[in-house]
């Protein structure tokens, strides 16, 4: 028998998510380093690079990887001779781990996390509660795998109820490009197979728990279906072409995951869900002794890889802009942005569509002619920060309310990440306005560029609030111009065609 204290829990617990908010797991790392290396496609080859450079700044600094530090997820096994010393229960247990880590003064955590999700959907303000699978196994000690997971890839889950003889393989190539690029490749695919419905899902986010081995696995050879799938759908979905952050190249995924269980003889349940470039898990074991605190890894380890603006990028002074300005920007091309921008994320584009829709005006401070907006929900600064990790959310969030604001608005420009939707694009074309991308994965990079920052509207939403940041030499890319054309088109189908040459013309040794 064990006997394990409640703070031994809630400490472990605080310590795993303070770690991976700033340490990636090293082998994926290594593995993005190594597609970075093999990358020929500039644009990719660029974001990766921003990526690596954001991965070692946050582990310098112990900041943040990614603005959206995430909903806990945890995988709890508790061991049936394990006897607790507490008072609490083993959710709420797990919750003050929780709330203690995202509040810790040295290292703020954005609370994302809201109660009432039909309703007022208010901010829990410590981003409690977690999301919490708990199981009963022999033993004496309790095992816990913790993932923090970001909104943009989780949001890209999808479940299929497929028949006993369809090609799984298949089905995961054809749904992969309409997961679009919110989920921030490269990345890891988990995909869950068999059980019911809810298991599918289940074991595709616990299979994100496992380590990167799909090099190990090529190696010694397929030993199952499983390991045959794995390499399979790996291959298949890199022939697409997305590439990083969507913008095309070689590498869109880094790893394939699979967990299975058996299923009914007329069903054939598949879940897919990305793990995004901010990847964050942890694992500890208590056995009675006390507290575990995480290791840190030797940084000596990453990748020496640096980034600059290449050559030809286009300074930008955002006070100057003019719609007319804009017209000759070149989709694809790198952009350094400098002057003010204004943020705004979901909650701030429907209350301002409400009050344009009641003829109210716009807040004070809130002028939006000739100017550009950032879809950002920044981490709240510490120390000497002006603006904690600020990297952009997912911009198709923002596209039903695109055609009001720029309307309505004298908007000219948006700020976000991956692609938008076809209505989305159709009104930047008619509005004559562009939409850029900042690379998701490299928040703490871009707020390096922020060099002021203050809430002008909204203050009670928090990190939905309206910001007016003053950035110097942001860097972004157009991702549509004002013609319409998208990156996010363009790019994926050139090297799908790229990648289909290279399979019928292998290089000759």
């Amino acid at each position: 028998m064990t006997t394990i204290q409640h703070d031994h829990l809630i400490e472990s617990v605080k310590d795993a998510l303070q770690f991976m908010s700033y340490y990636h797991p090293l082998d994926f790392i290594t593995a993005v380093y190594e597609a970075w290396k093999k990358e020929e496609s500039k644009s990719a080859r660029d974001a990766m690079a921003q990526i690596l450079v954001n991965s070692r700044m946050c582990a310098e600094g112990k900041r943040p990887i990614c603005q959206d530090t995430g909903i806990v997820v945890i995988f709890v096994s508790v061991g049936m001779d394990v006897r607790w010393n507490t008072t609490m229960s083993l959710n709420d247990m797990i919750n003050e781990g929780v709330r203690q880590a995202y509040l810790h003064p040295d290292n703020i955590l954005r609370a994302s996390i809201v109660s009432d999700p039909a309703g007022k959907r208010q901010n829990t303000k410590d981003n409690t509660p977690a999301v919490i699978h708990t199981e009963l196994v022999p033993g004496d000690k309790v095992d816990v795998r913790l993932a923090a997971k970001g909104g943009g890839s989780e949001n890209k889950s999808k479940l299929a109820m497929l028949n006993p003889g369809d090609d799984i393989v298949q089905w995961v190539v054809e749904t992969v490009p309409t997961l679009g690029a919110g989920w921030c490749p490269p990345g890891m695919l988990g995909i869950g197979i068999g059980g019911s419905a809810e298991k599918a899902t289940l074991l595709a986010k616990e299979s994100l728990m496992d380590p990167i081995d799909i090099g190990e696995l090529r190696q010694r050879g397929a030993q199952n279906r499983i390991e045959e799938l794995r390499i399979e759908i790996m291959d298949e979905v890199n022939k697409l072409g997305i590439g990083a952050q969507g913008l095309g190249g070689l590498t869109t995924v880094v790893d394939v995951k699979i967990k299975d269980y058996p299923t009914h003889a007329a069903s054939c349940p598949v879940a897919i869900i990305p793990n995004c470039a901010a990847t964050r898990h942890a694992h500890f074991v208590l056995d009675g002794s006390g507290p575990v605190y995480q290791t840190p890894p030797d940084l000596e380890q990453w990748p020496q890889v640096n980034w600059t603006a290449g050559e030809g990028s286009r300074r930008v002074n955002l006070d100057e802009l003019t719609r007319e300005s804009i017209q000759n920007w070149k989709v694809g091309e790198t952009l350094l942005l400098s002057g003010k921008i204004l943020t705004g994320r979901d909650a701030t584009h429907k209350r301002l569509t409400q009050m344009i829709a009641q003829d109210e005006p716009l807040p004070s401070g809130v002028d939006f002619n000739n100017r550009f907006i950032y879809y950002v929900g920044p981490v709240d600064p510490v120390r000497d920060e002006v603006v904690g990790p600020a990297g952009p959310t997912t911009a198709t969030r923002m596209d039903k309310y695109t055609d009001t604001i720029l309307e309505h608005t004298g908007l000219i420009g948006m700020i976000g990440k991956a692609e938008r939707g076809p209505a989305a694009i159709e009104s930047i074309k008619k509005h004559r306005a562009v939409y850029l991308i900042s690379v998701g994965g490299a928040a703490y990079l871009v707020s390096k560029a922020i060099k002021s920052a203050k809430v002008v509207a909204f203050a009670d939403m928090g990190m939905e609030a309206i910001y007016e940041f003053e950035v110097r030499d942001m860097p972004v890319t157009l991702a549509v111009d004002t013609h319409g054309q998208s990156v996010h088109q363009s790019g994926p189908a050139q090297w799908r065609e790229i990648i289909a040459e290279k399979i019928r013309l292998p290089d000759v040794q």
